[in-house]
Order: structure tokens, then sequence, then C-alpha cells
């Protein structure tokens, strides 16, 4: 594992040489097929040294932070053409990959909990100094404050579990099981509010709607996964207690599923649609967790690899119209079909990942998690099927809306997709339906 931290490491001083942007992308394209050729061993965590070392949780979040940074890059070309301060957003994505790689393979936990939090400064500085809007800055704090409000009864109790076992690894704790309701509040709430669930989820739509292009893709590819991620590992030693309490979490997440996905419908900004949509799949998500079966498990896990690299897809469109029409508004990206109808089949695919078609990912993963939630209860039928429906009819309405309809009629010139955009959504859109091939893999590391 050291290894690709030190050639991480050493990729910093080049994000400051002249003409280097787009050799730092391929260094990690290197870096990502060495890291997907190296050693898993499905049941146990393998390849290690010092305090990091990966298992099949890890092993897939980490492919995909480096895949979507990747994609980062080559979505940001704007800043390139503009020389718009290249050098510091290249440091900063390093920075912030390192950053994503440590916390996703530490296994002590108090260092989990540093490098979680961690995360929050590059992702902070990218909304900062890269947003559109003079409200970046509310934004910024609304992330801020969320997160670390949350995260402090996180460090409390692992210094707690420090104090009475006198080792925080990761892989030991799973031997026990603490009962104890403030621990287990204490524990679970940062990630709770990382995933968004709702009640705390609005610092998210906040924060992506702010966010440049590169902002948005992380924070739906990886922050929100952090969340998800946090919880597979914690409550694992805090399974008595949560088969006590997951109800509350459950019915939260499905009826705030559901809420969610009828406040899509009344969104005029594309991205925050999109945001909302986030939320939306990360409330399954959450439930499947909290049934603590394998089912949910499994699931939970598939889905929030395919999520990050739809969501995630979904932003770079938006941003190919915002860069078109220098607005997001639904009322001014109408009609697209027009102007751009080869770029119509990527956003008729993508969204056709978002509502969870085959041969995608979502579509796995959704299957998973509504066995999980109805295996646990058959009530949640009726939730998870106004959820299913409805994540169906937010994809068709985003979908209509910007490709159908009369074009606004202050457009006067227009060009058509680049190539780097289109190789952009297909190396979003192929991960995405073609791992589908090799998903066994993701359906035995428990």
């Amino acid at each position: 594992m050291m290894k690709f931290l030190f050639m991480l490491s050493f990729m910093i001083p080049l994000c400051f040489m002249k003409n280097m942007f787009w050799m730092v992308q391929m260094l990690l394209l290197l870096l990502m097929f060495v890291f997907m050729n190296s050693t898993i061993n499905i049941m146990n965590f393998c390849n290690m040294s010092y305090m990091f070392s990966y298992d099949m949780i890890s092993f897939g979040l980490i492919l995909l932070s480096i895949w979507i940074i990747i994609l980062m890059i080559m979505a940001s070309e704007n800043l390139f053409k503009n020389n718009f301060y290249t050098s510091f957003f290249l440091f900063n994505i390093i920075i912030m990959l390192i950053m994503l790689f440590m916390t996703f393979s530490v296994m002590n936990l108090f260092l989990f909990y540093l490098f979680f939090e961690s995360s929050l400064i590059p992702i902070l500085l990218l909304i900062i100094g890269w947003g559109y809007q003079p409200e970046r800055i509310q934004a910024g704090m609304y992330l801020l404050f969320y997160t670390l409000f949350a995260s402090l009864p996180l460090l409390l109790g692992i210094f707690f579990i420090f104090n009475e076992m006198n080792y925080i690894m990761i892989y030991f704790l799973k031997m026990f099981n603490f009962n104890s309701y403030l621990l287990y509040f204490s524990m679970i709430l940062a990630f709770l509010v990382k995933m968004p669930m709702y009640f705390v989820h609005l610092w998210l739509p906040k924060a992506h709607v702010e966010a440049p292009v590169s902002g948005s893709m992380i924070l739906a590819g990886i922050m929100l996964k952090l969340g998800g991620y946090g919880l597979l590992r914690i409550l694992i030693f805090l399974q008595e207690i949560n088969m006590n309490l997951n109800y509350i979490w459950i019915i939260i997440s499905l009826v705030g599923g559901f809420y969610i996905s009828l406040k899509c419908f009344c969104q005029v900004d594309i991205k925050s649609l999109i945001a909302y949509s986030s939320v939306a799949h990360m409330s399954i998500v959450i439930g499947g967790i909290m049934t603590l079966n394998y089912w949910g498990f499994m699931g939970s896990y598939i889905l929030m690899i395919g999520h990050g690299l739809c969501s995630s897809g979904m932003f770079c469109l938006a941003n190919i119209n915002y860069e078109r029409f220098h607005s997001r508004s639904l009322f001014i990206n109408k009609g697209l079909m027009n102007f751009m109808p080869s770029l119509s089949l990527w956003w008729f695919l993508l969204m056709s990942s978002n509502m969870a078609a085959p041969p995608s990912l979502n579509l796995m993963g959704e299957i998973s998690l509504i066995n999980s939630l109805v295996s646990w209860s058959w009530m949640s039928m009726i939730m998870l099927m106004l959820i299913s429906f409805f994540s169906a009819g937010y994809s068709l309405y985003l979908f209509s809306y910007t490709q159908h309809g009369k074009y606004y009629s202050g457009i006067y010139s227009f060009y058509t997709g680049v190539s780097r955009e289109y190789l952009l959504l297909i190396l979003h859109w192929f991960p995405l339906n073609f791992m589908i091939l090799k998903v066994d893999y993701s359906m035995i590391w428990f």
C-alpha cells in the first residue's frame, strides 16, 4: 500500500511544473491500472504495510476514488484553457486523493477519523476557490459545520473504545459487541450526516449547486460513500444495539427518500435536481445497511459504486450544458435535441442508469436492497415501491424537459460536444454498465 502512497506523494511537485496538466492525469491512470491488478483476497485484509491494507470494500472504493479523480481532471479543461490557478487545482485534488486513499485503507479507527475529516478541507477549497456564485462561502460553511458538528461525538466514541479495549484496530473490533446507547449514537451520527440522511441532508444540495464540476463529481462520487463505508465498518461491533434501534433509521430513510423524490419534481436547477436524487438513492443505502443482513450489505456496496459513477456522469452532463448556456435553469436548457442530438444519447444512457435500468450496477444494488428491506419488514414494500417509481419519474422529467420542447430563443450560436466530453461520458457509463458482468466479486466479499 505504501508504494501507491509514495507515487501519489511524488506527483505533488509535478502539479507545479509547466504544461503538466495532462501528465498528472496520465500518471493517475497508470496508478489506477497498477492498483487494479494488485492482489485481492476476497475474505480478508491483504497487501498490508504499516497500518494500511484493504479488503474488498476498500478496494472498490479506492478504485472508484482514483477513477473519479482522473475524470475530474478531464472535466476541468476550462480551468486549463483559462489558466485559472491550474497548479493549485491539481495540488488540491492530489491531496484529496491521498486523503481518500488513506481513509479507505487505514486500519486504525482514530486515523480513519483523522483522514475522514481531513478530506473535508480540499473539497472546501474546491467549492470556495473554483465555485461559481457568491453564495459558495455559505455553502462551504454549511458543509463544514454540519459535518464537524456531528463528527465530534465520533471522536469521543473512538477514545472511549480505546480506553475500554486498549486498541482500536478495525479488524479486531469485529470480535466484540458494545452495548451502549450513548456510544452507538455518537459513533453513527457522523456517518449519517455524511451520507446524508434525510433531516441532515441540507448541506448537500447547497454544496452541489455552488461547487465547480470537479467539486460536484467528487462530492457525489466519493464523499457520500465515506458515510456508507464508515457504517459498514462500525456496525459490525454495534450489532446487538443496532437490532433494537434500526427501525428508527430505516423509517426516516424510507419516508425521507419518498419526500426527497417528490422534491426533485419541484427543482428548476439541473444540478439541484441531480443532488436531491443522490439523497434519495443514499436513503435506500442507509436502509439496507441498517437491516444488517447479507443482502443489505452487498446491495449498499454495489449501489454506492454504481451511484458514484452515475451521479458523477450526470453532473458532467449538467456542466457541458452550463459551459454552452451559462445557465443551469431548466427554463433555458430546453429542446437540446435540436442542438446536440449526439449528446441526447448520453443524457438518455445516464438517466436510464439513474433510474436503475438493466444492465447498470444501480439495478443490481437496488434489487439486493429491496430484498434486504422486504425481508426485514414487508411494510417497507410500500415506500420502496414509491421511491422506485418516482426515481424513474424524476429521471424522465429531467430528460424530457432538457431534451424536448421548444428551445430558448436567446441562443444564437452553438457548437456540439468535443471528443473530450464524449470520452468523459463513456468513461463514466462503460464501467457502470459492464461491471455487472463481474458483479460476483462484489457479492462474495462479506
